[in-house]
């Protein structure tokens, strides 16, 4: 590291253990809520995508209704419906589900899963609906019963053209974390918010967590473009 900025660091009173500290636990918490969010959405999505491809309006309309709430409105609003929402329910506070609730962690998750659940649903839904019919023919004349089909054929397909797409909605949802420190809960946004109060520098605050944040978004990046080249390793090149 240059001296010039080891000299800083050494005689900025922001950077310190506390600090450190500080961001490490709004990292974790961050980590946390992003993870658990969008492995719990992947499985509410796939079979809401399965359904969303449905002839059946009963089916597939309120599916569509869902999708459409969650992407029609903003992140934020939902996450202050669920949790300022939730207390208001009749007799929630005499339940176990309020001693569940009551923390803004469990709120959180629930507005982050719903919200990713409807954009990874969408995703799926194009991406199952693009697949080619030759090989649903294929697939049909050779025997394969529905499940069999979905299972071997339409799902691997379809989770190789919805790669892309669904990398860019888990970095959306890593960057809208942010937004979980206004129920109190301390990310790092909320982390950043607290060094700022403390030692009044905004600048060297939020520089940092925006630095953790391209380190994350980079580290996304990167295991995403392993996995789509994965799943793309039949159209390379034989020996390439």
């Amino acid at each position: 590291m240059p001296e010039f900025i080891t000299a800083w660091l050494e005689g900025n009173d922001v950077f310190n253990a506390m600090t450190f500290l500080d961001y490490w636990q709004g990292l974790v918490n961050t980590v946390q809520l992003v993870f658990l969010s969008l492995i719990i959405g992947l499985v509410v999505a796939i079979p809401l995508a399965i359904l969303r491809n449905s002839p059946h309006w009963w089916i597939n309309k309120p599916i569509w209704l869902y999708t459409y709430l969650f992407r029609g409105t903003p992140l934020l609003i939902q996450l202050y419906i669920i949790y300022y929402g939730i207390a208001q329910v009749p007799g929630i506070q005499d339940t176990f589900w309020w001693n569940i609730f009551r923390e803004p962690f469990y709120p959180a998750l629930l507005a982050f899963t719903l919200n990713t659940a409807a954009y990874t649903t969408e995703i799926f839904r194009g991406a199952i609906a693009a697949t080619p019919q030759g090989e649903i023919e294929a697939a049909k004349a050779y025997g394969m019963s529905w499940f069999l089909r979905l299972r071997r054929i339409v799902l691997p397909s379809a989770a190789r053209r919805a790669v892309q797409a669904y990398a860019n909605e888990v970095i959306f949802m890593l960057h809208a974390s942010a937004i979980a420190s206004v129920v109190t809960i301390v990310d790092l946004t909320g982390a950043a918010r607290n060094i700022y109060s403390r030692h009044y520098a905004p600048f060297e605050a939020f520089i940092g967590v925006a630095l953790i944040y391209m380190a994350l978004t980079f580290l996304l990046v990167f295991a995403f473009r392993k996995l789509e080249n994965h799943l793309l390793r039949h159209q390379q090149p034989a020996g390439g």
